[in-house]
Order: C-alpha cells, then structure tokens, then sequence
C-alpha cells in the first residue's frame, strides 16, 4: 500500500503568483514605470505585492534593502532582481527595458516642454505640491511594511531602532549616505548574523 504523502503547502512567506513570460515582465514594468513618477516606492509595492502578488511582504522588504545599497535608481536595481530571479539574463533585460523605454520618451519630452515654462511660478507651484504628494506617498507605504518585520530575525524593536537611528543621521545630522550604509547599516549587518548564527545553537539547548 503507497504510503501518504500531504499536499505541498507553500511556504507562509513565499509569493502566490510569478510573471507568466518575459513579455509579461516588460509589459508589467512599464506600466508600473509610467505611474511611478515621485512615489515610486509605494507603486511599487502596491503593484508586486498587492496587485500582482510576485512577492511577499517580507520579500519586498528584503529585495528592496538590497536593491537601496546596490548603485543605481533603487526601482532599476529591483526589476532586473525579479526578472534575473525567474528567467535569468533575458528576464532582467526585459525587466530593465520595460522600466526605462516608454519612461525615456515622456521624459524627454516633458523636458523640452519644461524648457519653454521653467521659470513661470506656476510650474514651480506644481512641481513642489507634486513634491509633497510624493513625500505623503512614500511616508505611507513604508509605515504600511512596518508588519513585516515582525518577522525579521532582529525584531521589531532593533529595526526600529536601526530606522531612527538613520533617520537622525540622515535628515538631521546630514551625514554622508555612504558612511550611513558603512556605519550603520554595517552594524546592522553584524548584528543580524550574530542572532542569525546563534539561533540553531539555541534551538538545540531548547532540545537537549
């Protein structure tokens, strides 16, 4: 008699859906580049987690980390990441295009049309309103992540502490990005794998 073997479950954290071909992935940057002008951290996440549901939370917050300290606009470097991650070299290729061709042609007209009006107050007006809607836009969605990291291996309490303490540097103290990354994000760093690598050795005092 062939013994039982329960259904596959996916993990908790693991993505319900991925990109059904190359095309989907150019197709589904650029429309995602085309509203991704100021806010592109919430379009982002609103259309890979909650709309498209490629990634988890908990991914997207892990993807988007390394996609920051990466060089490059930071929606770039994340593209190319989820179309590397499931059709390899041509993945990212159409990821990357799909970013940057359509974008490209309505920046550079809206550049010479820019021209003609840069000095008019009322273009000025615009572009700082825009700002601030841009700022709301980002604030949001990165309260909307704090959930995930309740999973994080630090703790929730750590990796607020960790965003305060950038915070402070950044917008306060004004220190350089590259020596916050170095400085605290190397800390960071250091203190994830230190709870990472005594994690197993508790689980097997928890054993005994």
């Amino acid at each position: 008699m062939p013994a039982y073997s329960a259904p596959l479950v996916p993990a908790p954290d693991s993505p319900a859906n991925r990109p059904c071909s190359k095309t989907d992935l150019f197709l589904s940057f650029t429309w995602l580049a085309l509203q991704g002008f100021g806010g592109v951290l919430a379009v982002v996440q609103r259309e890979l987690v909650d709309k498209k549901r490629w990634m988890s939370r908990e991914q997207f917050v892990e993807d988007w980390a390394v996609a920051q300290i990466l060089p490059g606009p930071n929606v770039v470097n994340l593209s190319m990441m989820i179309g590397g991650r499931y059709f390899g070299l041509p993945g990212a290729l159409a990821a990357l295009s799909g970013m940057l061709a359509a974008p490209l042609v309505i920046v550079l007209l809206l550049a010479a049309l820019y021209g003609g009006v840069a000095d008019s107050p009322l273009a000025q007006g615009a572009l700082r309103g825009m700002g601030a809607v841009a700022a709301g836009l980002i604030t949001a969605t990165g309260i909307k992540l704090i959930a995930a990291l309740d999973r994080n291996a630090m703790g929730m309490g750590v990796c607020i502490g960790l965003a305060a303490l950038t915070f402070v540097a950044i917008a306060l103290l004004r220190w350089p990005l590259l020596w916050v990354l170095l400085g605290i994000g190397g800390a960071a760093c250091l203190w994830a794998y230190r709870v990472i690598g005594a994690t197993p050795s508790a689980a097997v005092e928890r054993g005994a």
